[in-house]
């Protein structure tokens, strides 16, 4: 099953983004990697904001790192055409919008790595960084990604 059929199949349909935002792009190819600008929790209609340890859950950062991610998986389909171009997610930063005292950033990362493993498999297997800041506009979480592309 194709990628992009997993991701369907999960009752996600990845629309790639435009890729000009102004002073910045959603994201550059190198070579034969793609990286991705950070992306927040907001899919559709829907967004998380807040802090987590505060107005936030991990259950609700967990679902919004899912959230980023898809945002980061449309950037790449913007570069490359198809998400079944990706030959291996490389690279996560995940960033999680904390209230002081929390701790427990991988749990809500760990909602863009399931989502990475549930529609690429081994290939979804990354090297990751989980860290704890304030973010921008209040978002809940903001997602990098490097990942490598035939």
């Amino acid at each position: 099953m194709s990628y992009e059929a997993r991701l369907s199949a999960l009752g996600y349909v990845i629309e790639p983004v435009a890729l000009d935002a102004g002073r910045l792009v959603h994201a550059v190819r190198s070579g034969n990697l793609v990286f991705t600008s950070g992306q927040v929790s907001r899919w559709g209609d829907d967004e998380i904001r807040g802090q987590l340890g505060a107005e936030l859950t991990v259950e609700q950062g967990y679902a919004a790192a899912r959230m980023s991610a898809l945002n980061c998986l449309r950037a790449v389909k913007a570069i490359t055409g198809s998400l079944d171009a990706v030959r291996r997610i490389v690279k996560v930063l995940g960033m999680v919008n904390v209230a002081p005292g929390f701790v427990d950033t991988p749990g809500v990362i760990h909602g863009c790595s399931d989502l990475l493993i549930e529609v690429f498999g081994d290939a979804g297997r990354h090297a990751r960084s989980a860290v704890g800041m304030t973010l921008p506009l209040n978002y809940a979480v903001e997602i990098e990604m490097i990942v490598e592309v035939a």
